[in-house]
């Protein structure tokens, strides 16, 4: 390993410190170097606040070093005014002679400006450094930038036959459950690294989802429900006023309500019109927890980006069957243990 792809992994790993916390905005970390030694580092900690390159500045004791020293940062420097000043401007200010970059900022607003104005000025620049590493710590804001979506996740249980539940009629009939503790905490894990949750009108009527956090620390991410007729009673959880709650719907009902509703037409592609929405709301990415059709919905329109399969070692022999991903093996189940899939989409469609 060179010194560059040394120093970038550190990027890598004090970025990945702002996990859940920096949506919409993009994961950064930053290390400044002083003649092989590392005298500053910081990573961007919450959205809206002061990004990777200001903190690992501000953690140098001696600032006459930075005229000196080199900073790497894993996403190019950004270059206009946001919620913060441009970065590139206060590296340009502190005078460091040398910058290197992980990979180039595909925003409109920064994509080769920052780079270009670190140039203008003197600075020397090294890109894409250990580029696909860098690009793949931030998926949900390359999705929403390259695919102009959020970044889908599906994720399900299921029986090692195949099955995701048995076939119920209505919430008296308890569903099956296939999660152990330990992966039900790896699920809230992942709820709270989302910016938004989705499930449908069956699902939301049997089982009464609350969508939240609770087996993990961090936010709940925003609540979405598909609900073309408005038949969901206003009891369910999802309608408790607690988390942000979206509805989307085919008609807004007039009674005022602690949820909001968004009418969709349900006679085109529903899901790209409700994929559309989150990225107007920079929710870039999304959970799936819903059932079968649902899930199947996704897959076939090829608008996921991953799933998550969690395979229990027992049979339903018949129920409700479990979507079918065209990567998937045959045989899905170790013996005796749960097992957890995972699998990538390596031609993921774009709106």
């Amino acid at each position: 390993m060179d010194e560059a792809e040394k120093y970038m992994r550190r990027c890598f790993e004090l970025a990945k410190k702002g996990t859940g916390n920096t949506a919409p905005n993009p994961l950064v970390g930053a290390v400044i170097v002083h003649q092989g030694k590392i005298i500053g580092e910081g990573y961007h900690r919450k959205y809206g606040e002061a990004h990777a390159e200001v903190n690992a500045i501000a953690s140098v004791k001696d600032e006459r070093l930075l005229k000196e020293s080199i900073i790497y940062v894993s996403l190019e420097p950004c270059s206009h005014w946001g919620k913060t000043p441009p970065c590139a401007e206060l590296i340009i200010r502190k005078q460091i002679p040398k910058v290197v970059i992980g990979s180039r900022d595909p925003f409109p607003a920064v994509s080769g400006r920052g780079i270009k104005m670190l140039q203008d000025a003197g600075i020397e620049v090294v890109c894409d450094v250990l580029e696909a590493e860098a690009k793949a710590i931030n998926p949900a804001f390359m999705s929403a930038q390259l695919q102009n979506r959020p970044y889908v996740i599906l994720k399900w249980a299921q029986s090692a036959d195949g099955f995701i539940d048995r076939l119920r009629i209505d919430r008296t009939e308890a569903p099956v459950v296939f999660s152990t503790p330990q992966t039900s905490r790896l699920v809230h894990q992942l709820r709270s690294e989302v910016a938004a949750i989705l499930t449908g009108t069956q699902t939301a009527l049997l089982d009464n989802p609350s969508l939240t956090v609770r087996h993990w620390e961090g936010k709940s991410p925003v609540r979405l429900v598909l609900d073309r007729e408005n038949r969901l009673p206003k009891d369910l959880h999802l309608f408790d006023g607690t988390v942000e709650t979206l509805v989307f719907t085919a008609h807004k009902p007039a009674e005022a309500s602690p949820v909001e509703f968004i009418e969709l037409d349900f006679s085109g592609n529903v899901l790209a019109q409700l994929l559309a929405v989150l990225q107007q709301r920079k929710l870039n990415s999304l959970l799936v927890e819903g059932g079968a059709a649902l899930l199947s919905a996704f897959i076939d329109a090829g608008f996921w980006d991953e799933a998550r399969v969690e395979v229990a070692p027992v049979n339903l022999q018949q129920g409700v069957k479990a979507p079918v991903l065209p990567c998937a093996p045959e045989s899905m189940v170790q013996a005796g243990k749960n097992s957890l899939f995972f699998y990538r989409n390596l031609r993921p469609q774009a709106l």
